[in-house]
């Protein structure tokens, strides 16, 4: 059984038709690559995933509702008032994760000490992807649906996401990203194209 499916889904943005009778399935130790124009549905598909848009037609299924899934949008969703260990431990709190995993999350995405207590708005497009992206290490979900979480990111950032991706697939389980840019190595993924 696949960990993500989605049948005969039918997304609209006001009366337009974004995607019609659309499937998916993504499986256990899978990274799918979602590709295409700007403005073509990428991001409103993810979305419908998450449970954040209801869509016009069809069903969306988590194979485990209970393990959730991680959302990560391409802004980051972090206060920008708010230190990275505030915006942590504030998504903890509506979570319910327990925030004690936050420093070893925030080392095991390499943000510098310095820049853990900073407000978000004063660290670099990098360092704040790199926040949002410690998420992910805070409680253990097996679907991960990542909007251009490659956006920011330099080459040593680059390296860490494709570590803790393949971390997470060779633990069972599944990726469905969008990125404009060629994936790190050694990343390889099933590639859809919208």
């Amino acid at each position: 059984m696949p960990l993500l499916s989605a049948d005969q889904l039918t997304i609209q943005r006001g009366d337009r038709a974004l995607l019609r009778d659309f499937d998916l399935r993504l499986a256990a130790g899978e990274l799918l690559h979602l590709r295409g124009a700007n403005g073509i549905g990428k991001t409103s598909l993810l979305e419908t995933l998450a449970g954040l848009r209801r869509p016009a037609a069809g069903r969306c299924r988590l194979a485990d509702e209970a393990a959730g899934l991680h959302w990560l949008g391409h802004r980051n969703g972090l206060n920008l008032q708010l230190s990275a260990i505030d915006n942590l431990r504030f998504w903890c709190g509506i979570n319910g994760a327990s925030p004690d995993g936050i420093d070893a999350a925030l080392a095991g995405v390499e943000l510098p000490a310095r820049a853990r207590r900073r407000a978000c708005r004063s660290l670099s497009a990098g360092q704040k992807r790199r926040s949002a992206l410690a998420r992910l290490l805070l409680q253990p979900r097996p679907v991960w649906l990542l909007d251009e979480p490659l956006d920011g990111l330099d080459a040593g950032g680059l390296a860490l996401f494709a570590a803790l991706t393949q971390a997470h697939l060779a633990q069972g389980g599944a990726v469905l990203m969008t990125s404009h840019q060629t994936l790190p190595a050694p990343l390889a993924a099933r590639e859809l194209i919208l």
